[in-house]
């Protein structure tokens, strides 16, 4: 009988797959696919891990705490993401949920917090904005996942930018004081170059942040259109931008 993949669940796991190889599944994972999805034995589930493809697996044993698989058939290789950095200023919790779910949907390559002077999130949860991309990756058949790395403040990450090898990576910074025009030229000028996104927190950047941020030679501040936009719709419109002008769409 042809299996419907699209009805199996899919799951990441930080374990290594490969053909015949086992895998135990964490007690969230067994309770997830024996409580929720009401599998047994015998059935199916899909595993991937961002780094050996994914894989169609056969539950040997499952139980509320826990299940042991075995990978069967490879179904598809992995994934290389673009080669973008996503930057962004922590929001409150829903909405950063939203944003990480939408960077990872939307091919970020890394997902990096940055504390600005307005940030309003600077208690965020960093194990939450992992599980988020992880959800996103499950949900929407991604078979890899963007690297989230630790927060840190704007001064720090402009400071320690790496400017001294290769070619140097360029930010475009989506700045609500520049000169409303469409952005597209300006970001079609960086095709096949290494680049970063910065958006900025619900008040956007202070004076000092944006000078600092003028002030170097790998930053360009590009618009996006005549209207305010909360930060969270913003970082969807510029991913937007860039993906459909020199990423992977």
């Amino acid at each position: 009988m042809k299996l419907n993949l699209k009805r199996i669940p899919r799951l990441y796991v930080d374990q290594p797959l490969g053909q015949n190889t086992a895998a135990a599944l964490s007690a969230d994972h067994g309770h997830y696919l024996n409580r929720v999805m009401r599998l047994s034995t015998q059935d199916h589930v899909r595993l991937f891990n961002g780094q050996d493809g994914e894989w169609l697996c056969t539950i040997e044993k499952i139980s509320k705490r826990g299940a042991l698989v075995v990978c069967n058939e490879k179904l598809r290789d992995a994934q290389t993401l673009p080669d973008v950095d996503y930057l962004f200023a922590p929001l409150k919790t829903a909405r950063l949920d939203y944003m990480a779910q939408k960077a990872t949907e939307m091919g970020a390559g890394r997902i990096r917090p940055v504390f600005t002077e307005f940030t309003q999130g600077k208690r965020f949860k960093f194990d939450r904005l992992v599980a988020n991309t992880i959800e996103a990756a499950e949900q929407c058949n991604l078979v890899c996942l963007p690297q989230v790395l630790e927060p840190e403040k704007l001064p720090k990450v402009i400071s320690d930018w790496p400017t001294d090898s290769g070619p140097t990576r360029q930010l475009l910074f989506c700045d609500e004081s520049a000169k409303s025009c469409s952005p597209i030229e300006t970001i079609s000028g960086f095709k096949d170059q290494p680049t970063a996104l910065l958006v900025g927190p619900e008040g956007g950047f202070s004076e000092q942040e944006r000078a600092l941020l003028l002030e170097q030679d790998f930053v360009t501040a590009i618009s996006l259109g005549p209207r305010i936009m909360r930060a969270d719709t913003a970082a969807v419109a510029a991913l937007a931008l860039l993906q459909a002008t020199i990423g992977d769409w």
